[in-house]
């Protein structure tokens, strides 16, 4: 028995809808300015997973994905561009930077809305030095058709929060200097 043309449209259908409309995002922000002051420690960078929030507060975004490894990639590149600390590594480091990273999706005057939370957590062995919370919203187009109506406005949206991150990190340095990384009185 052969499906009837209906069921190979509705069928058609959902494999496009379900493959081919999906927005797969991939980032790389850029430092914009030079880092206010350097930190000379070697810094681990760990991220939790995306916490992605659509409409009305829903989780996630619909024809959206932005894999973990992406985003970690894109931060640490970051970091290490702006030459805040030492040296920056996902596996050591005598600073430890924890990040959780929440992405919003909201629809105001006809216009998607990217907000993009950052909270971050600054470690030594010894336990937490200090807590940062950042908040970036940027603007994107009014319909969400390709790949780029979603990647433009994210990655505006993550490199205003890393710049505001780095920037209140740089203006705590004498937190993170030790014994040996302070210059004598």
């Amino acid at each position: 028995m052969r499906p009837s043309p209906l069921r190979r449209v509705l069928l058609l259908t959902l494999c496009l809808v379900s493959t081919g409309c999906v927005h797969r995002i991939h980032v790389t922000p850029v430092p914009t300015s030079a880092p206010s002051s350097t930190i000379p420690r070697d810094l681990r960078v760990t991220l939790s997973p995306i916490a992605l929030e659509g409409a009305d507060h829903r989780p996630g975004i619909t024809f959206l994905d932005w894999p973990h490894r992406d985003l970690t990639q894109g931060i640490l590149d970051y970091l290490r561009q702006r030459g805040t600390f030492a040296s920056v590594s996902p596996e050591s480091g005598d600073l430890s930077l924890h990040i959780v990273t929440k992405l919003a999706l909201s629809s105001r005057r006809g216009l998607y809305h990217y907000r993009i939370i950052l909270q971050a957590d600054m470690r030594e062995a010894s336990g937490l030095i200090k807590s940062y919370l950042t908040e970036q919203i940027a603007a994107g187009s009014s319909v969400r058709w390709v790949t780029a109506s979603d990647r433009h406005p994210i990655e505006t949206a993550l490199q205003s929060a890393l710049e505001d991150l780095l920037g209140k990190i740089e203006a705590d340095r004498s937190l993170y200097l030790n014994d040996t990384t302070r210059s004598p009185s």
